[in-house]
């Protein structure tokens, strides 16, 4: 595989983290609700928090719903009292449970497990209980408030308050060293985003062009420079699904299978149906590593321009929390790199030397309309907004627009419990959850609750809204003329 003259291969690698979780403190019971963040903490965030804080050169995106969830008080508290009363007292039972039917393997590995569920308690403590503190040296990229699809919403008004209510909750958080780069909830962008976005200082966004440039296009690999000043980072949805695809890594037969559980959802049993086997998934995992990079260095190789960017964008629950072998595999990639000397790189870094191409040069020989007539795009279903407006969940992308039209026709006596429920009410989460029928009831029953609860706001003009979502921007601007 050819390589440049001081033994680095052609091109670099950016691999974006996107760290979310919709607000579920106090919002439903096992398996939903907020143990949902409990287990992301436990298996996702503290476990990759190591590698990162090793010097790992990942960009890390942290949306604010999240972190106004991690910036709750007592929450290092109830984490403890969900790992020592919950988590704790399930992996006894189902490893008796499986004993008593002499499956001794599967008890085994239901026991080893639990030590996962120990060293998360123990990493917690060490650093004091305060994870958002913890993870602050590596935040990065922000997001919306409350990660709204935002070619959905139905004013301008409105995603003016998504965005710039995302980044001050960033900026107060994190401090003023903030680059400029925001997350897209769900990669969803249409170009009249960018007002709003340039608006609020947004630097750059990832995109996902698939549908317009073709799978493998070489034009990936390189930044965009739209007449905004916005930069477009394509993601490359052919790296990408190495990993996040129906046939990618985490299918293979030696990881764990997420999906065959015991009683109190635990899995001791590998994709091949087998008692799991950690050892021989860890080795897969560094397999399937070092694969990544040679194919990184492969696509780079055959690139057009002199210097291509590869964006590997993946959401960070997926490295532990979904495959479970996730972080042990990215922390081999991290390694791989160095061993065949591929340049890993952090976004803003590698955005700050590229030289763009400009927006109206993409997609030559008429393969795309001009820039303006761009159509939707997301990672989404189809790479369009159908997850979130399909039939299916149609009726709530509607009433989401409608509430927003009403709030901003009630006027700034709407008031903040009114603007934080119509902020939880366009979460992208509630109808992805519908959609792709993961746990279709939750996500209405929490529509519904917002969407109630912003109506009875408006009508009485009391109520506080969902207590940690903070709404850092003036509320008086939602209601400003453009």
């Amino acid at each position: 595989m050819p390589a440049v003259s001081d033994g680095r291969a052609r091109g670099a690698l950016s691999i974006v983290l996107h760290t979310h979780m919709p607000y579920v403190e106090g919002y439903g019971t096992w398996p939903f609700g907020e143990e949902w963040l409990w287990e992301a903490i436990a298996t996702s965030y503290l476990p990759l928090l190591d590698l990162l804080d090793e010097g790992a050169p990942l960009t890390l995106s942290l949306t604010p719903v999240l972190c106004d969830q991690l910036e709750a008080p007592g929450i290092a508290e109830r984490f403890e009292a969900f790992i020592e009363d919950v988590r704790r007292e399930t992996h006894l039972r189902d490893a008796a449970g499986m004993r008593a039917v002499g499956q001794d393997a599967l008890a085994a590995e239901i026991d080893r497990s639990w030590g996962d569920y120990e060293d998360a308690l123990a990493k917690l403590r060490s650093r004091g209980g305060d994870l958002l503190a913890a993870l602050a040296p590596h935040a990065q990229w922000t997001s919306s408030a409350t990660h709204a699809i935002l070619p959905l919403l139905a004013t301008d008004a409105g995603v003016h308050l998504q965005v710039q209510t995302g980044i001050a909750s960033h900026r107060r958080r994190f401090g003023e060293h903030w680059r400029g780069g925001f997350w897209l909830p769900e990669c969803a962008y249409a170009p009249w985003l960018e007002r709003a976005l340039e608006d609020a200082g947004v630097g750059a966004v990832c995109v996902e062009l698939t549908g317009q440039l073709g799978l493998g296009a070489g034009e990936h690999l390189r930044p965009i420079a739209t007449e905004s000043g916005v930069l477009l980072a394509p993601i490359d949805r052919s790296t990408i699904s190495l990993v996040w695809s129906e046939h990618g890594y985490p299918a293979a037969g030696a990881y764990r299978d997420y999906h065959h559980h015991t009683v109190h959802q635990h899995k001791p049993w590998s994709n091949g149906g087998e008692a799991y086997e950690h050892d021989a998934a860890l080795a897969q995992a560094r397999a399937h590593a070092a694969d990544f990079v040679s194919h990184a260095i492969a696509r780079l190789q055959a690139a057009p321009g002199p210097s291509p960017l590869i964006v590997c964008a993946l959401d960070t629950e997926l490295l532990g929390h979904w495959w479970y072998e996730g972080v042990a595999w990215i922390r081999a990639v991290v390694q791989e790199c160095a061993v065949q000397g591929l340049e890993l790189v952090r976004l803003d870094d590698a955005l700050t030397r590229a030289d763009p191409v400009p927006v109206a040069e993409v997609g030559g020989r008429g393969r795309l309309v001009s820039h303006e007539q761009w159509a939707p795009s997301s990672w989404g279903r189809d790479g369009n907004l159908s997850t979130w407006s399909a039939p299916a969940v149609a009726e709530m992308a509607f009433r989401a627009r409608a509430a927003e039209l009403r709030l901003l026709a009630s006027g700034p006596r709407a008031g903040t419990a009114a603007v934080r429920e119509l902020l939880a009410m366009q979460s992208s989460d509630w109808a992805f959850l519908v959609s792709e029928e993961l746990a279709p009831p939750y996500g209405r029953e929490r529509f519904d609750l917002h969407a109630d609860a912003l109506s009875r706001a408006l009508l009485f003009g009391s109520g506080e809204g969902p207590r940690n979502i903070a709404i850092d921007a003036h509320i008086a601007t939602l209601f400003s003329p453009a």
